[in-house]
């Protein structure tokens, strides 16, 4: 009589349940999903990014996914699932009545909260692949009536094997990992095709609560849930007995892995997105697809090479951790403090902080023994930053414009901000663009400049001096580019001019504009890394302005190439191949005999380069850039604000603070064999009618002709910035006269 009952209650509720979940969902409006849809169904999944050499390096993700196929899925993994999840499975269409009414029954009667949801592993299928539109316990009905007739849906389109692994590759676990593969990953630093079966049983049971059950951050948590699963193994005989037991005993070990967190290249791959979404805009105008990079599973293949990444990231740390402590150390003075608590107090006026300062967060904290969390307030936050000290790197192959090398900054998650793409100003690493267009004008790098000292009337008698304040006699332009003098290289901008500089310096590719003031000849214009590197590239090259490129090929999911970059992109030529070779014989004389003697008497790189250090005033900002004709690594250091930085030049000078990165890098790509021989790419000789332009002192003193010259020269000289200057009239008659050659 009893069974009578029992079997009549559930055929009542049955009845009554159906009625009511049919009713609701009819009266939603809902769409269900067609055959043909259900078929076209196709997850998100990240886009994969690697450097040249295949290392994966970054991805692209609305949702952290990566598909995996039935056959590599683990057997232990699939019968932990059914055995947790679902374990008739196997046996029904879809939807398990039984199950269902038994859980309904234990979690609207009996109030047991731990009933679990009673849907099976199709039903769970249905609803990560669409979702649930409306939440509340009203339309809890509706979505588990969509979710029932989903499910027959599904079990006829597709196989038991298909649903398994569609169900695998779509669930979530946390953290915006979604899918088997990616949580391996992440949880364990493997393919889930190799993952042990005590490994399976902690990833299925994250899926009853995927916070609660997280193995990094409840581990206890999760070793109990990965027990649970071990023991739903053994009840439905996929273990044994002993085999459950063993597993049970284990240790909860991970190998938490997270690409996205703080990868080699994460400044890089910033870059690689742009790249990578206007080539899929072009692609997709042109045939009427719709590829999206963090939905459609696309494999790039980039430019970068991983090992020498990895060379300027270790020649960052060495380097910089160690320069950073002689920046704080110098500002530990008394006097230093109050320049700091002065510069601070101003940046936090200039910021609108000021009625802020003392509030308090908790904050990561940079630093180069490993970052830290702190309650911190917003002025000694303030100050923190101020203190710390910037640099970027970038290599680029000249001739193609392909990236080898990005380092953006010292901590891209606590410093996002791209220090190659920041604009500072240059210093003498400007010098080559107004040497090059001498050269365009047909000077010759024997030809000898004034080294004398010039007060200019109109600009509170400002004057040029040279690094080392010496002045007089004559320095061939040679000389002074490789020495980086001042006077002498002021004295070939008056001979230049400024329209005619202003016109090489765009046709480089830089894009602020330059001021016409005497000072310009020094470096104060302003530009980034990556201009610097595209106009250094035109030496190197034989006279071209070069793009940067990041990306190689594009790949679908399926293996199908959509784009390869052959480089073959027309080249703009800025230079005659004259004044290219010549530029790139005066610069390698710069390393050989000038400001870039210590690339090879301190650093030992030995091998041919060419290259141009640059200090802005008070040692604000440091350059180097040193180029051959395979590779061309430009480096710029210094705080974010110019009121902080080093107080000589015995730490802040080019040579000190930036050579020593390229130095440092350079130096294990000499070590690298198979690498080095591939970048370091020996200069070509001079052409016989070049092989002497170089023939020729440095210095020279001033001969007796040039010393009549200067009488009529006396005096402070007017800077005029438009037309012919009165003195250039007088000096080249007297040129003429004494039949001189230029000065």
């Amino acid at each position: 009589m009893a069974l009578i009952n029992r079997n009549l209650f559930y055929s009542l509720s049955l009845a009554l349940l159906s009625a009511v979940m049919l009713l609701s969902f009819s009266c939603s409006g809902g769409h269900l999903k067609s055959r043909e849809e259900l078929l076209k169904y196709k997850n998100p999944v990240a886009s994969l990014v690697y450097a040249e050499e295949g290392e994966l390096i970054g991805k692209f993700l609305f949702e952290d996914r990566t598909n995996i196929s039935y056959d590599q899925i683990p057997a232990h993994l699939k019968n932990a699932l059914v055995a947790t999840e679902d374990a008739r499975f196997f046996e029904h269409r879809g939807n398990d009545l039984r199950s269902f009414f038994r859980v309904l029954v234990k979690r609207l009667i009996l109030m047991d909260r731990s009933a679990g949801g009673g849907s099976t592993i199709t039903q769970q299928l249905a609803k990560n692949m669409y979702g649930r539109r409306e939440k509340g316990f009203l339309h809890a009905f509706t979505n588990k009536a969509r979710e029932i007739i989903m499910a027959k849906r599904l079990e006829k389109v597709f196989t038991k094997e298909e649903i398994l692994t569609l169900y695998l590759n779509t669930v979530s676990f946390g953290e915006n990992v979604y899918g088997i593969e990616a949580a391996s990953n992440r949880f364990f630093n493997k393919s889930a095709e190799l993952l042990r079966p005590e490994e399976s049983a902690v990833l299925v049971g994250m899926l009853k609560a995927n916070t609660y059950y997280n193995p990094r951050r409840h581990p206890d948590n999760a070793r109990l849930r990965r027990n649970v699963v071990l023991k739903q193994m053994e009840k439905y005989n996929y273990l044994t007995s002993s085999e459950a037991d063993s597993l049970s005993k284990l240790p909860l070990v991970l190998h938490y892995t997270k690409t996205t967190a703080s990868g080699p290249a994460d400044y890089f791959l910033v870059q690689v997105r742009q790249e990578a979404e206007g080539i899929l805009d072009s692609i997709n105008r042109i045939t009427g697809r719709s590829w999206v990079l963090q939905r459609d599973g696309l494999r790039i293949t980039t430019t970068l090479n991983i090992s020498l990444q990895k060379y300027a990231l270790q020649a960052f740390h060495d380097h910089l951790s160690r320069m950073q402590k002689k920046l704080d150390d110098q500002f530990q003075s008394n006097s230093g403090k109050r320049m700091l608590e002065q510069i601070t107090e101003k940046e936090l006026q200039r910021l609108n902080l000021s009625a802020h300062s003392d509030e308090v967060a908790f904050q990561e904290i940079f630093n180069w023994s490993g970052n830290h969390t702190d309650s911190i307030s917003v002025k000694d936050s303030l100050k923190k930053a101020l203190m710390i000290m910037h640099a970027g790197l970038l290599a680029i192959d000249p001739v193609t414009g392909a990236i080898r090398a990005w380092v953006g900054g010292v901590d891209f998650k606590t410093q996002p901000f791209d220090q190659i793409l920041a604009r500072r100003q240059l210093a003498s690493v400007f010098k080559p663009v107004l040497y090059a267009e001498a050269l365009e004008e047909g000077m010759e790098p024997c030809q000898y400049l004034d080294n004398d000292s010039v007060k200019l009337s109109g600009f509170k008698d400002w004057s040029p001096e040279n690094y080392d304040h010496s002045f007089g006699g004559k320095y061939s332009l040679s000389g002074a580019l490789a020495h980086s003098m001042n006077i002498p290289t002021f004295s070939l901008f008056l001979q230049i001019g400024f329209e005619k500089l202003d016109s090489m310096w765009k046709k480089m590719g830089f894009s602020f504009p330059l001021v016409n003031t005497p000072s310009l000849a020094m470096g104060t214009a302003e530009a980034s890394i990556k201009e610097v590197a595209v106009a250094y590239s035109s030496f190197a090259n034989g006279g071209f302005r070069i793009i940067p490129r990041s990306i190689i090929s594009i790949i679908t999911a399926d293996g199908k190439e959509i784009y390869r970059n052959d480089f073959t992109d027309d080249k703009t030529r800025i230079l005659t191949e004259r004044s290219s070779l010549l530029m790139s014989a005066m610069l390698q004389k710069a390393i050989r005999e000038g400001t870039g003697v210590s690339m090879n008497s301190i650093y030992g790189v030995d091998f041919p380069l060419a290259g141009k250090t640059g200090t802005s005033q008070d040692y604000s900002d440091a350059w180097f850039a040193a180029f051959n004709p395979g590779l061309v690594m430009v480096a710029r250091a210094g705080a974010s604000t110019r009121a902080v930085h080093f107080n000589s030049g015995a730490n802040g000078s080019g040579s000190a603070l930036a050579l020593p990165i390229v130095a440092l890098t350079l130096k294990q790509l000499k070590q690298d064999t198979p690498l080095g021989d591939r970048l370091i790419v020996p200069f070509t000789d001079l052409p016989p009618e070049l092989a002497y332009a170089l023939d020729c002192p440095d210095f020279k003193e001033k001969s007796f002709f040039d010393r009549i010259i200067d009488i009529f020269e006396k005096g402070k000289t007017p800077y005029e910035k438009e037309g012919n200057r009165p003195e250039r009239k007088i000096r080249n008659l007297l040129r003429k006269i004494f039949k001189k050659s230029a000065v």
